[in-house]
């Protein structure tokens, strides 16, 4: 040390920071730094402090950028470690991810491994395989919905990718994004098709009707006419300026031939495979969907 300053080996020695790290750091403009008459670095006292706590923040993980962000006031240690921990968790669910679908991949037959492969290309990351499946319900609709009603509308039809799937989930996840790609041609003639409809009025009147089968469903009752797919003929029947006639009931049993495709039965399948959930809104739309055709039939 000399004078009111300390060398770059004591700094070393204070700090436990090795000599060309500190170099670095100095070049890096994160350390402020002073030359003496014979050329050597030469620094302030504080120099101790700013760089003991450059070195625990280095151990946490942080990026030089947060950290110079940190010393310069830009942003307090509290956004910096919270910023740090988001990125890591966003990590730690794509490693996850991509865990449980090796381990899909090795819990396969030899034989049936190669078109397991093929299926989980469809969602090798599970954040993209959600947007896709996003992308699928929005075209549902031609008409914008409110932000509220698209909300509620996409949380109930797409589940969310867990952050620790099992083999299983993430291969149920993967189907689902393959449904959907097969699906979206008949959905988007039906939705343009339909275009003159008040969507939001139909949405509203159908997730009524669903509602009112949840009771039915939860206590193992077979799909039949009832009050419940009078309410949902009733939904359909209003935005079309119709009434609820065995000819209309006929019309519609057409009109949701896409959702009675068994490829979206299937997809409902998936999606309590992916949740863990018992029934689903495709459960309760299917149900009322099996109660028209019967009152068709009867």
């Amino acid at each position: 040390m000399t004078g009111n300053t300390l060398g770059i080996g004591d700094l070393s020695h204070l700090t436990g920071v090795p000599v060309r790290t500190i170099r670095f750091y100095c070049d890096e403009g994160i350390l402020e730094t002073s030359r003496s008459a014979g050329g050597h670095r030469r620094f302030d006292p504080d120099a101790v402090e700013r760089l003991t706590l450059v070195r625990r923040m280095r151990a946490l993980g942080l990026g030089l950028p947060a950290i110079t962000g940190v010393l310069t006031g830009r942003r307090t240690l509290d956004e910096a470690v919270a910023t740090e921990r988001a990125a890591l968790d966003v990590e730690l669910a794509a490693l996850a991810w991509r865990r449980a679908s090796l381990l899909a991949v090795e819990q396969a037959r030899p034989e049936d491994r190669a078109a397991r492969l093929e299926l989980l290309a469809a969602a090798h990351d599970g954040h993209a395989a959600h947007d896709a499946l996003v992308a699928f319900w929005h075209n549902v609709f031609v008409h914008p919905l409110t932000t509220e009603l698209r909300h509620a509308f996409i949380v109930m039809n797409v589940p969310a990718p867990p952050e620790d799937p099992t083999p299983e989930q993430v291969v149920a996840y993967a189907e689902l994004v393959t449904v959907a790609h097969e699906m979206a041609a008949p959905y988007l003639a039906r939705a343009r098709a339909n275009a003159h409809l008040d969507e939001p009025a139909l949405l509203t009147g159908v997730g009524a009707a669903c509602e009112l089968v949840i009771p039915l469903v939860e206590a193992g009752r077979p799909p039949a006419p009832g009050p419940e797919l009078d309410r949902f003929v009733d939904a359909h029947a209003d935005v079309r300026g119709r009434r609820d006639t065995v000819e209309f009931r006929r019309e519609l049993l057409a009109y949701a031939a896409p959702d009675r495709d068994p490829r979206m039965r299937r997809y409902w399948t998936l999606v309590g495979a992916v949740t863990g959930q018992p029934a689903t809104v495709g459960t309760w739309h299917g149900w009322l969907l099996d109660a028209l055709a019967s009152s068709v039939r009867a």
